[in-house]
């Protein structure tokens, strides 16, 4: 069980790297085809956040 853990607890920062990746070009799609400009802001900050918790995890 513990290996199972650990072995999620690898993989982590990279999962949520691709997210973040995601959604900063989601983000940039939607506020430059004008379609939803404040959603797109709000995916722009969630990929910021993510990165932020991938940093600290790095620590």
């Amino acid at each position: 069980m513990n290996d199972l853990i650990a072995t999620i607890a690898k993989a982590a920062p990279a999962i949520a790297m691709l997210g973040c990746f995601a959604c900063l070009i989601g983000g940039g799609a939607m506020i430059a085809g004008r379609r939803d400009v404040r959603k797109g802001v709000l995916l722009l900050i969630m990929a910021a956040v993510l990165l932020g918790n991938v940093v600290i995890w790095q620590l």
